[in-house]
C-alpha cells in the first residue's frame, strides 16, 4: 500500500483517529494518537514530531526531539476499538539531522536486510515463527516501594491443584478451543497466516505457528501477534501472558524462529548435508552456535527467561544442533522434505524478546558462521536424559542467568557491528538498561519465596 492508498483507506472508513506506533527497545509498542484530519499524503515524508522525553526506553537522553514517519505498507484498521481507528507503524528519525534513529528497533532489523544483500550471499531471509502462551483465569500481583514496604507479592491461582477438581480456577477444554478459534480469526483480520495451531488444556497453553515472512516484516507481525492474543483472551475474561516461565508447575513458553536464506526463488539451505542441509546452511547453524550465549542477551533478554533454560527440563538449553533432540538449542526439522521448507529452528528464544532486535541478531550470527565457513560439529542426535554427567560435561549450555547473558554480549559483538546493523552505542544501551532495570533491581528486591524460606529464620 502506498501513501495514496493508505489515506484513502482511512477516508472510505470513515476514520476518527490514526495510531502512529513504534516499538522502544525492549519490544513494546508506543504510540502517538492524531486526528485522521491530520494525515496527508505529505505525512508520510514529513512525519509527525515526537517530544524526546516521550520515547522513554528508545531515548534515553531524551534531550533532542524525534519524529515519526509512518510506513503506509503497514496501514490497516486497528481491531478490537469500538470507533474506527487507522493504525500505521513508523520508522524513528532524528528531528534535526532527519536520520533514522540509530536506536530504533525496526531501522536495526531493515539494516540487517539491507547487509545480507551487501555480502551476496542472499537477497532475503524469511523468517517463521512459533510462539507460545498462557491463558490464566487469575493473576494478582502487586509491587510496591521495595525500599519503604516489603517488596513484590505475586500469586498466580491458575496454575495451583485443589483437589480432584483439577486446577484452581483452570478453564474448561470448550473454552480454550474457543478462544483458539478466535485469536486465528483476529489474526487473520490484521494479515497474519495462522499454518497450525497447538491446544494444550492441561497446561493452558497454545502455540501459534505463524507463516513465513521477510526478517523485517515478521518482525512486526510478532508485536501484532502478541496485541491481538492478549486483546482476544483479555475480551474474554482472561489473561494472556508470553512470560517464559509464568508457573512453577508447568514446562516454559518459547518462541521458536525458524530462518532460512533465499536468493530470488531458490532456497539455499537445501543440499545433501546433515539433515538434508547445504553447506551454507550448516554454517549458519555454526554461527548461531558459536555466539549463542551472547545472542541470549537479545533473545532471551528477560530474569524470567533463564527459569525456563534449565537443563534437564525438557528445554532447549544445549548449544548443540539436531534433527529430532528438542532439548538442543538448534534442530534442523525433518518434516520439511521440499527444498524449499528447509529451514534452521533456534529454539531458545522467548517472547520476552523484542522480535526486531532478535531476529536481526540471529541473523548477524548466522551470516557471521557463513562469512568464516564455520562447522557445527557433531550434531547432538542422543538421548540426552539417557547420558551421564561426564558425558554431558563436553556439551556447551546457554547461560544460567540474564546477568550471564549480558556478560557474555559484553565479550562478544563484534559480528552484531558488520554493516553497522548494530551499533556500539545501542549495545552499551541495551547492556545498561537490562542491568540496571532488571538485574540491579531483582538483586534489591526481595520476593515471595524468600520470605516463605527466611522470614522466621
Amino acid at each position: 500500500m502506498r501513501a495514496k492508498e493508505a489515506v484513502e483507506l482511512g477516508r472510505r472508513h470513515a476514520v476518527v483517529l490514526v495510531d502512529l506506533k513504534f516499538v522502544d527497545l525492549v519490544g513494546r509498542w508506543r504510540r502517538l494518537v492524531v486526528p485522521f484530519s491530520r494525515l496527508t499524503e505529505a505525512s508520510f515524508e514529513e512525519g509527525f514530531g515526537l517530544e524526546g522525553s516521550v520515547a522513554v526506553g528508545l531515548h534515553p537522553s531524551g534531550q533532542s526531539d524525534l519524529v515519526l514517519v509512518p510506513d503506509p505498507s503497514t496501514a490497516i484498521l486497528e481491531p478490537f476499538v469500538a470507533h474506527p481507528i487507522l493504525s500505521l507503524e513508523c520508522r524513528v528519525e532524528d528531528a534535526i539531522t532527519r536520520q533514522s534513529f540509530p536506536t530504533d528497533p525496526r531501522y536495526v532489523v531493515q539494516r540487517a536486510e539491507a547487509y545480507l544483500r551487501s555480502t551476496g550471499l542472499a537477497d532475503t531471509c524469511r523468517v517463521g515463527v512459533q510462539s507460545e502462551f498462557a491463558v490464566l483465569a487469575e493473576v494478582r500481583h502487586e509491587v510496591s516501594d521495595h525500599r519503604a514496604h516489603f517488596g513484590a507479592e505475586l500469586v498466580v491461582d491458575a496454575g495451583r491443584s485443589r483437589g480432584a477438581g483439577g486446577p484452581a480456577g483452570a478453564l474448561r477444554p470448550e473454552s480454550l478451543r474457543d478462544l483458539q478459534s478466535r485469536v486465528i480469526m483476529g489474526l487473520s483480520e490484521v494479515g497474519l497466516t495462522t499454518l497450525s495451531s497447538h491446544l494444550d488444556s492441561a497446561r493452558a497453553t497454545l502455540r501459534l505457528d505463524i507463516a513465513h515472512e521477510t526478517i523485517a516484516r515478521q518482525a512486526d507481525r510478532v508485536l501484532w501477534l502478541k496485541h491481538v492474543a492478549r486483546s482476544v483472551v483479555g475480551a474474554a475474561g482472561y489473561a494472556a501472558t508470553f512470560m517464559p516461565k509464568p508457573l512453577r508447575e508447568h514446562p516454559g513458553l518459547g518462541m521458536s524462529v525458524n530462518l532460512s536464506l533465499w536468493r530470488g526463488d531458490r532456497p539455499l539451505f537445501a543440499g545433501d548435508g546433515y539433515g538434508g542441509m547445504s553447506e551454507m546452511g550448516l554454517s549458519f547453524v555454526a554461527g548461531i552456535l558459536k555466539h549463542a550465549r551472547s545472542l541470549c542477551a537479545l533473545t532471551n533478554p528477560s530474569l524470567n527467561s533463564y527459569r525456563r533454560l534449565i537443563p534437564g527440563f525438557d528445554a532447549p538449553a544445549n548449544l548443540a544442533y539436531s534433527t529430532r533432540n528438542r532439548s538442543a538449542a538448534v534442530r534442523i526439522p525433518t518434516s520439511a522434505l521440499s527444498p524449499a521448507r528447509r529451514r534452521v529452528e533456534a529454539r531458545f528464544p522467548d517472547a520476552t524478546a523484542n522480535p526486531q532486535l532478535a531476529f536481526a541478531a540471529l541473523l548477524m550470527a548466522g551470516l557471521d558462521g557463513i562469512r568464516q565457513r564455520l562447522d557445527p560439529g557433531d550434531p547432538l542426535d542422543k538421548d540426552v536424559y539417557s547420558l551421564s554427567p561426564e558425558e554431558l560435561r563436553d556439551v556447551p549450555c546457554v547461560p544460567a542467568s540474564l546477568e550471564d547473558a549480558l556478560d557474555a554480549l559484553e565479550a562478544d559483538h563484534d559480528y552484531l557491528l558488520a554493516g553497522d546493523v548494530f551499533t556500539r552505542d545501542l549495545i552499551e544501551i541495551w547492556l545498561d538498561q537490562r542491568r540496571e532495570h532488571d538485574v540491579a533491581e531483582a538483586r534489591r528486591s526481595p520476593t515471595p519465596l524468600e520470605y516463605a524460606l527466611y522470614f522466621d529464620a
